[in-house]
């Protein structure tokens, strides 16, 4: 596959990405803080370094696949060249969420907040990765009938093989598979977090909206995360709480009342007792404050 190669396909409605796929053999992509409205495939084929991801850093070797959802803050970092192919793809062009039943990525590879964000990729996946790059590189440079239904169902595959190879290496993130009605719930319930995390913070509210009860979705979350719904809601707002902190400037009233907290000091004493610290002090020693300096 050639170096240095960028395609992209725009949506015509808005002008804004809709699906692209580009090859990188240095590391200026990904150098700083990414922020972006669409999910991110990133395959590292030669390097190593490190990974932000939120607020969590991991060590990388080559031959992995970070895969990053719409407006999850990552950074890649390394002391050498890092080569391989990057997909990026608008949720208006594929949406996993609606196609979930056919790809079950969401929740393994995107939008699952308790596994890192990556995967290794064996011999044999990489094989398959590289046919369907090169599939999509030759579709994407003509303009033929059905261009869109091929890209979809290149990506399907590849959303399928790396789904599947997160599952094998990392069996929490399997376990939600294993039966086939609590998976569904599970489902709904995290997507349920994901929309309303921050006006709805009590279990009864996610209960009332997934009508169910509290007591069944506690043994749901207990039986599959060893954490009460309580916990699954709590670390959702902190975690974007510590985003904000890292990212922006906002104040922690700002932050506080985006995240549903009219009391300043009451989400203060929320977020010490939850992160181990308050607020100030984490944006002082990880955040924005010490970015600045």
């Amino acid at each position: 596959m050639a170096k240095n190669f960028a395609l992209t396909l725009v949506n015509p409605q808005n002008g804004n990405l809709a699906f692209k796929l580009f090859s990188f053999d240095d590391n200026s992509h990904f150098d700083h803080i990414q922020r972006n409205n669409y999910f991110s495939l990133i395959w590292v084929r030669e390097g190593n370094g490190k990974l932000k991801a939120d607020f969590a850093e991991y060590d990388f070797t080559a031959n992995t696949l970070f895969a990053f959802s719409p407006y999850q803050p990552y950074m890649i970092t390394s002391k050498e060249s890092v080569k391989g192919i990057a997909i990026y793809f608008h949720s208006d062009f594929f949406c996993i969420f609606k196609h979930h039943k056919e790809v079950s990525c969401n929740g393994i590879l995107y939008n699952n907040i308790y596994n890192p964000p990556f995967v290794q990729v064996d011999e044999l996946s990489a094989v398959t990765f590289q046919m369907l790059s090169e599939q999509i590189k030759t579709e994407m440079q003509h303009t033929d009938l059905a261009q869109y239904e091929l890209l979809v169902s290149y990506l399907k595959i590849f959303l399928i093989t790396a789904a599947r190879l997160k599952t094998q290496q990392q069996p929490a993130a399997a376990e939600a598979l294993k039966d086939q009605k609590e998976p569904f719930i599970l489902q709904k319930l995290k997507d349920a977090i994901e929309a309303n995390f921050k006006t709805k913070h009590s279990p009864s509210d996610y209960a009332e909206l997934l009508y169910t009860t509290p007591k069944t979705l506690a043994k749901i979350t207990k039986t599959h995360f060893n954490k009460t719904l309580s916990s699954l809601i709590n670390e959702r707002i902190i975690i974007e709480a510590k985003r904000e902190l890292y990212l922006t400037d906002k104040t922690v009233k700002e932050i506080a009342y985006e995240l549903g907290y009219e009391d300043e000091y009451y989400f203060s004493r929320f977020f010490k007792v939850n992160a181990d610290v308050s607020p100030q002090i984490y944006r002082e020693t990880v955040g924005y404050a010490k970015a600045m300096v």
